[in-house]
């Protein structure tokens, strides 16, 4: 599936935040669209949801402060466990991960936003350009952008080669 410019665009301008602020666009993202996400995404029949709830578990077991470390390793390629693991989702699997850690973040067995957090204000465009997207580009930009993330080792010493 291809997007939009636009919805290019703003996956650039989402990427392009800092690892923490990215967090926290995809948090308030969650809390606007909430239960319409993964449901109603389409091709959510092709995520694997006991793999998905798997690689969550292990998310869950973690200290909050390791959980943060955690989805920041995620968004920024670190080479994990976990990491690794999630490489190897399919994108819609993927989605549903980042689904279930929104929900654990809400019912507390993820570590939550901040009390009182606001986003900065080039986050908060981010999100307002998000909102204005049909839900299907916005459903092809939070694939688009989820999958990327984690450590695959094929990429990245591909990735090594092409930097010498």
């Amino acid at each position: 599936m291809t997007i939009s410019h636009v919805a290019d665009d703003i996956l650039q301008a989402l990427r392009g935040l800092e690892v923490d602020q990215q967090l926290a666009v995809f948090w308030f993202v969650y809390t606007e669209m909430g239960e319409s996400i993964t449901p109603a995404a389409p091709g959510a029949g092709t995520a694997a949801p006991e793999i998905a709830e798997g690689v969550f578990a292990q998310v869950k077991e973690l200290s909050q402060d390791e959980q943060l470390e955690l989805q920041r390793a995620l968004i920024t390629q670190k080479d994990t466990q976990i990491s690794r693991e999630y490489a190897a989702l399919s994108d819609t699997t993927k989605l549903l991960f980042w689904y279930l850690l929104a929900q654990g973040m809400d019912n507390g067995t993820i570590i939550p936003m901040p009390a009182g957090y606001e986003l900065p204000s080039d986050s908060q465009d981010v999100v307002e350009q998000i909102k204005q997207l049909s839900f299907e580009d916005q459903m092809a930009l939070f694939r688009d952008y989820v999958s990327p993330m984690g450590f695959d080792s094929t990429t990245a010493s591909t990735k090594s080669e092409a930097a010498r």
